[in-house]
């Protein structure tokens, strides 16, 4: 999954991205967030496309891709910002 990130990091041109594997170790199955300039003004629907056209290739070796989130710098901050607040209270 390296090159994967490598591949997504280039063609997203990526603020922030976690990739957790949650395959047990085979390697097979992954999670990832993924923040990017290249997604304002994108439907959810729009966004993934962009992820899944970005993994074409590594997609034919990983069983299962679940995008969890796959925001824009500015819906990010909030969400980082909105969950600050919540463990400050």
């Amino acid at each position: 999954m390296s090159d994967a990130i490598f591949t997504l990091t280039n063609v997203c041109t990526c603020v922030f991205q976690e990739v957790i594997d949650t395959s047990g170790g085979c390697g097979a199955s992954f999670a990832i967030e993924i923040v990017s300039e290249q997604f304002e003004g994108k439907r959810l629907l729009e966004r993934h496309r962009i992820v899944n056209a970005a993994l074409e290739e590594e997609m034919k070796q990983i069983h299962a891709l679940s995008i969890k989130k796959a925001l824009t710098p500015e819906q990010w901050k909030q969400q980082q910002e909105s969950e600050k607040s919540k463990s400050d209270a």
